[in-house]
């Protein structure tokens, strides 16, 4: 992401071409940052959603504790993302969300965003392909968890943060960062961290994922979107706003 640019028009501009009128209304929302360590929680499951955020630095990740102790995290969120926007139209957080590493976030009043609708439907009309790319992210991901093989879905995980981190960064490489444990990338994937760890060595053997202290290498992202099953990257097939 640039330095002169903010994160919701950075965001924005991957759903329709942003005149530097509407980066000027979008970089006005956001304030000052705020420095969060990792394993900060930025707010809870329950608690009144009156603001969302944009992560300047590091990664975050949304959860729920289930009623038998265990963790399922719901989604990951990358530098450069927005958080909380499907809260939008809710009194409550629908999850919790915490730093997977420390970084920097930017809080957005809703009511700010409320006075920017009003000011332009074109920039109304990008905020839902946003909510509409987020929905789609999250029903691809359930597909993956409700009729995939163990596999299969740290395999479309993997490709997923790899597509997303392209996305935001077209010359990045077969080698990228990825600060999740085994127990955080159980936890996304509804698998145990025994059987991800056997599924990450067999990937190993087989040429498709190195991993080695927090950085992935993907010799062949192909042949894991692949053993994945996706069809296309979500992104690839969004319409742009003109």
């Amino acid at each position: 992401m640039s330095q002169q640019e903010g994160c919701i028009a950075q965001h924005f501009s991957h759903y329709g071409r942003l005149t530097e009128n509407d980066r000027r209304r979008l970089e006005t929302l956001e304030g000052s940052s705020t420095t969060v360590g990792k394993g900060q929680i930025l707010w809870y499951e329950g608690d009144a959603a009156r603001d969302f955020c944009t992560l300047g630095q590091g990664w975050a990740y949304s959860f729920r504790h289930m009623e038998d102790g265990t963790r399922h995290i719901l989604e990951l969120f990358l530098p450069g993302d927005v958080i909380g926007l499907r809260e939008f139209s809710f009194k409550q957080r629908l999850s919790s969300v915490a730093m997977l590493e420390a970084g920097e976030i930017r809080l957005v009043a809703y009511r700010e965003l409320i006075a920017l609708f009003r000011e332009s439907t074109r920039l109304t009309s990008l905020c839902l392909a946003v909510f509409s790319y987020q929905q789609a992210l999250l029903s691809e991901r359930l597909a993956h968890l409700s009729r995939r093989s163990a596999r299969q879905r740290v395999a479309y995980l993997l490709f997923e943060i790899f597509s997303r981190l392209k996305r935001n960064d077209q010359s990045l490489g077969e080698s990228f960062r990825v600060p999740l444990s085994q127990q955080q990338m159980a936890d996304a994937v509804g698998l145990s961290p025994v059987h991800v760890s056997r599924t990450l060595s067999a990937f190993r053997q087989e040429g498709l994922v190195k991993r080695s202290r927090g950085w992935l290498h993907l010799p062949n992202p192909v042949a894991l979107a692949h053993e994945g099953c996706v069809s296309s990257d979500l992104h690839e097939i969004v319409e742009p706003l003109e």
